[in-house]
């Protein structure tokens, strides 16, 4: 039997492998969505944590979770917002808005001192941003042997206004276009929205994205009532006794405001109001009557923008760049080696777990939802089972 496009028997390997997972013991609940021509499928299943109150309530769609970098298409979403206002220009300098990043100067070597530094070339723009070209980010070294990945690591998460002026502070890793660098742009990226919208990010998030479609539950903290739906993170590894470590729980991080509203992976939202932001992206910028983009911005966001020169020496490995490119705020996909998304797709996993890709060609959005840390790397072999189960069951 066909449904939505679904071989009906295909569709319960899906939820074979995320039982797997949860009688293993990997994580207490998963969720995973598959939408495909109109016709949208929820496998829940487990609980939302291994002890307390939690290990009594059952994942569900509207189950609370940290979405981690599944945050940085949205931020780039709501950006894109102001340029159909006219507010923001993609290729205008962001100095006047962010003055602290203005006059950047630019390390002679990525590697060495921080004071030998060279002028930026040019100025930063907010395509720069949502592309992660600005020419700072993500540096991964091992603690005191590279200055610069220090530097950005101490920068810490004080208020909005004090967070860009340290990085201000900071020379740029590489000049503006030169390369992509992960997660700090879209962190730039909200406080330069909060400014051009004159309200904080969160209000602005809610105002231009979350508030047009339904997204009920997404927002920087959870609060009232709606705590008891926030399932609970724990840590990559359990500890010597084979016993589950929590990393965030119900009253951790995310139970209050925080005090800097992070683009790069600060919101939380549930696989029902994340199903409501891809569907709006591939039916090109509407939902249910609600426009919320153009469909020329959905497209703008969803092609890849690297260069070659620029993939050639980006990426977190050799080849990172192999099959994927960059649009604003996720990747998209230039070559298919697996079965899994087309060349077309688009989307971005999280840290926890969480992992959303749009597949245009096949109609078809797919979102997973669980709550261990480091979980969403696309390398782990359970990514592989899930995209191949996702794929053989399309039937049409």
């Amino acid at each position: 039997m066909t449904a939505g496009g679904f071989s009906s028997k295909r569709l319960v390997r899906v939820r074979e492998l995320a039982e797997r997972h949860v009688d293993a013991g990997f994580v207490p609940g998963m969720v995973v969505v598959l939408a495909r021509h109109g016709q949208v499928h929820i496998e829940a299943t487990g609980t939302l944590a291994f002890e307390g109150a939690g290990s009594r309530t059952p994942m569900a769609g509207d189950t609370i979770c940290r979405m981690a970098s599944m945050t940085k298409p949205v931020v780039a979403a709501c950006a894109m917002t102001l340029v159909e206002d006219r507010t923001l220009r993609l290729d205008d300098p962001v100095d006047d808005l962010l003055p602290e990043l203005a006059d950047m100067t630019v390390l002679a070597d990525p590697d060495g001192p921080l004071d030998d530094t060279v002028a930026a070339e040019r100025p930063i723009t907010l395509r720069d941003l949502l592309t992660y070209t600005l020419g700072t980010g993500m540096v991964p070294a091992e603690p005191g042997t590279v200055p610069i990945a220090d530097a950005l690591d101490a920068l810490g998460r004080p208020p909005a206004d004090e967070w860009v002026r340290r990085l201000g502070a900071l020379p740029l890793v590489h000049h503006p276009g030169e390369r992509w660098m992960y997660d700090t742009a879209a962190d730039v990226t909200g406080v330069l929205v909060a400014r051009a919208t004159g309200m904080s990010f969160g209000d602005a998030l809610r105002e231009r994205i979350c508030g047009p479609l339904g997204m009920k539950d997404t927002a920087f903290s959870v609060g009232g009532e709606s705590i008891g739906r926030l399932a609970t993170a724990y840590e990559r590894d359990d500890g010597p006794g084979g016993e589950r470590v929590v990393e965030d729980g119900p009253d951790g991080r995310w139970s209050r405001p925080p005090v800097f509203e992070g683009g790069g992976g600060g919101l939380v939202s549930t696989a029902e109001d994340y199903l409501a932001f891809a569907s709006a992206l591939l039916a090109g910028g509407r939902r249910h009557g609600e426009r919320v983009l153009s469909r020329p911005s959905v497209t703008l966001m969803t092609s890849d923008h690297l260069t070659p020169a620029q993939k050639a020496v980006s990426g977190f490995w050799p080849g990172y760049f192999d099959t994927m490119g960059w649009g604003f705020g996720m990747s998209v996909r230039t070559r298919r080696t697996h079965l899994g998304p087309s060349v077309g797709s688009y989307g971005w996993p999280g840290l926890y777990g969480t992992a959303w890709y749009n597949d245009p060609a096949e109609d078809m959005t797919a979102i997973f939802v669980m709550q261990r840390a480091h979980a969403g790397d696309q390398r782990l072999p359970m990514w592989n089972d899930f995209w191949t189960a996702v794929y053989r069951a399309i039937d049409d």
